[in-house]
């Protein structure tokens, strides 16, 4: 009898012991500092937050109050329980010089964390100057990391707003899981050629969405004191697995919640379960949503049921009740006609049913069509960040008239219309046709149009969003121009308006985008096929970068023969696409202009080909005289000439660990860009040609 009372006493304790852990935090807590609503697990005041790691000093010197992590030395902007981050306030680092070349002021900018990490994937590293390189070093419990950027320019006339491709603004991504960060700023030149709009630089990681470069940052960025950063945090140091088992500890603790293992590695977080909302970290507190005082995709009766809804039909009508599947239609013996029209024929009412019948059944295979062409996957990767709009099949209907054979646009690959789009906006674009997808090429082709969705480079081509109820893919870009690279250099009259600077700016402005692409992009973004026909030129030869592979099939020569020039040699050896396979491609399209010509030609043997790749290299530079388009006028420019010329041999190297990177390219071309040389003109005449030509033999050292 005693032990079974001890055996009662003891449960009783445990059961009271859970009981209290499960309550807290005690209901006097406070739940606001400031402007901040503070959520358990974390707390402002002893025996609020779940331990140490979560507790908030709230500052009363200040008006209204701000929160603090513990010990009390950074901000906190925001917390966000279902995604387990927290925005916070961190420094800019700069670096200034007054007009002798002294360095005035200096500032760092640094973070320690004791427990949570600074996010890589909502945080990037940024440089604003123009004459600025910039060092960010991490640490985690195993390794130390870095990651570096540069940003140059020599005239804000240069610099693009909302751009950060390395002119007057570099952006680059933070390594994995640091918990601290030290940024190091320099100069080239303590900004003596640019102090006049550029007296400083500054470097700072800071929230993918908390920056937009701005051309007056280069000036005033300095009376900006802090950026927000994105910090991610977990509970404890168990996985979800391991917490379960030891209960009395477990967060989770509403029911109806979820528990997922944090991205770092290191503990958990919970989450209220789809239909319910509140906190996942509180007994009881994850609450159900009445989806029917919201926006629900019913016909017909809405009931809400925990966690979830129902639809139905009223008496007299048949159906699921909802929208998207059979809605609600009057029972064949009342029907609705006879109802309201008895007089009506019977003839009407079949007509009806019939054409009812047939929009359920198109509606059906648009619903089909869309899974199939990967809408699933594309709805599950924008679940978070929406930044490609989802057209309906009548959409793109009613944007090509009816896909009007008048409204068809020249392309080299895909059938492409221009069209209007109805939805507010009356905004001209382009519908390109894509392939008909296997289901191997599903995933990397919706992968491919979300992050390229995500590209905001004024010199790349937007692509706004796609259609995936037609049995092919459709894909809809902001509509530019329809005259590509390829067609000015081989129209004489175009060509002629072609001058050397435009060339070379031409050749700027498409390395740019590239090096954009390739490393300042949330993920690395290969072109794969690059050509003078996906480079389209638009106003005043504004460059628009198109027709980025989406899959292994649109690299395919077999496919798309007219690439077959452009691929580098070492393409087969990996069977995808690189950035150094893009570095060989825009190689050729610099030999292209300076040719004014195809670089390679069909006929052409492998031995021609190596020959011609290296057409600075050999014969003292006289392959470079040879190959010089005929309707240049090349005075003045024999030092630009000699070195784009000899820029393009590296790209064409043989080896893809000899070509530079595309930001190494961009920095060339803007260092022969900034020689100081005479205005052109072109179509010169024969004895002005002959002249060049001679000016051009007895000037090239190589």
């Amino acid at each position: 009898m005693i032990s079974q009372a001890i055996i009662l006493l003891t449960v009783m304790f445990l059961l009271s012991t859970e009981t209290n852990s499960a309550q807290i935090p005690n209901p006097t807590c406070p739940t606001t500092c400031g402007n901040l609503t503070v959520h358990f697990p974390f707390g402002t005041s002893p025996n609020c937050s779940l331990d140490d790691t979560f507790f908030i000093t709230c500052d009363q010197s200040y008006d209204p109050p701000k929160p603090f992590l513990n010990p009390g030395t950074v901000e906190i902007l925001d917390i966000s329980l279902d995604d387990g981050q927290i925005r916070i306030a961190s420094s800019i680092a700069s670096d200034c010089y007054d007009d002798s070349g002294s360095e005035v002021n200096s500032t760092i900018s640094e973070l320690t964390l004791s427990k949570f990490t600074i996010s890589s994937s909502r945080n990037k590293f940024a440089a604003v100057g123009c004459d600025t390189y910039a060092l960010v070093e991490g640490s985690n419990e195993w390794n130390q990391m870095s990651a570096g950027c540069v940003s140059w320019c020599d005239n804000i006339q240069n610099v693009v707003n909302r751009t950060c491709s390395g002119i007057g603004c570099c952006q680059t991504s933070i390594p994995k899981g640091v918990k601290d960060f030290l940024v190091d700023i320099r100069s080239f030149r303590n900004h003596s050629r640019v102090r006049s709009f550029n007296p400083c630089g500054y470097a700072f990681v800071v929230e993918e969405e908390g920056f937009e470069f701005s051309s007056s940052d280069l000036r005033d960025l300095g009376n900006r004191k802090t950026v927000p950063v994105v910090l991610d945090w977990s509970v404890g140091n168990l996985t979800c697995e391991e917490g379960r088992r030891n209960f009395s500890s477990f967060a989770c603790r509403a029911n109806h919640s979820e528990c997922s293992d944090s991205s770092s590695g290191v503990g958990y977080n919970c989450k209220c379960l789809e239909g319910f909302e509140g906190n996942p970290y509180l007994v009881g507190g994850c609450q159900d949503i009445n989806e029917c005082d919201k926006l629900v995709p019913c016909d017909g009766i809405c009931t809400n049921l925990e966690g979830s809804y129902s639809c139905s039909c009223p008496n007299g009508f048949e159906g699921d009740g909802k929208k998207d599947g059979d809605g609600c239609h009057a029972k064949s013996h009342t029907t609705l006609f006879y109802i309201v029209s008895g007089f009506m024929v019977p003839a009407i009412g079949s007509s009806w049913i019939f054409w009812r019948r047939k929009q359920k059944k198109v509606v059906k295979l648009r619903q089909i069509l869309f899974f199939r062409n990967g809408g699933k996957l594309l709805q599950v990767m924008q679940s978070r960040h929406k930044t490609l709009q989802v057209f309906t099949a009548e959409d793109m209907k009613m944007a090509t008239n009816s896909y009007d054979e008048t409204k068809i646009l020249p392309r080299h690959r895909y059938l492409t219309y221009k069209g209007i789009l109805f939805d507010g906006t009356n905004r001209i674009v382009t519908v390109a046709k894509y392939d008909e997808l296997d289901d191997a090429d599903i995933e990397a082709f919706i992968s491919k149009i979300v992050a390229i969705s995500q590209i905001s480079h004024r010199n790349v081509v937007k692509l706004l969003g796609c259609c995936l109820e037609t049995r092919v893919p459709l894909l809809v870009y902001e509509f530019v121009t329809v005259k590509t690279l390829h067609d000015h250099i081989h129209d004489d009259v175009l060509a002629c308006s072609l001058s050397w600077d435009i060339r070379l700016n031409i050749a700027a402005q498409t390395a740019g985008a590239l090096a954009y692409m390739h490393s300042t992009t949330t993920l690395p973004i290969i072109h794969g096929k690059l050509s003078c026909f996906s480079i389209l030129l638009h106003h005043n030869y504004t460059v628009k970068l198109c027709d980025l592979a989406l899959t292994s099939s649109d690299i395919s020569p077999d496919e798309c023969p007219s690439i077959l020039p452009y691929l580098a040699p070492d393409y087969h050896l990996y069977d995808r696409p690189t950035a150094k396979g893009d570095v060989y491609s825009f190689g050729v399209i610099l030999l292209e202009l300076l040719k004014g010509k195809n670089a390679f030609t069909s006929e052409m043997t492998e031995q021609e080909i190596i020959l011609a790749r290296r057409f600075v290299s050999s014969n003292g530079g006289d392959n470079l005289v040879r190959i010089l388009d005929h309707r240049l006028d090349t005075d003045g420019k024999i030092e630009q000439l000699t070195e784009v010329a000899k820029l393009a041999e590296k790209c064409l190297s043989d080896s893809y660990l000899d070509r530079p990177t595309m930001k190494e390219v961009v920095i060339a071309l803007e260092n022969a860009i900034s020689r100081t040389s005479r205005s052109t003109t072109v179509c010169a005449n024969s004895s002005q040609q002959t002249t060049t030509r001679r000016v051009v033999r007895r000037n090239v050292s190589l």
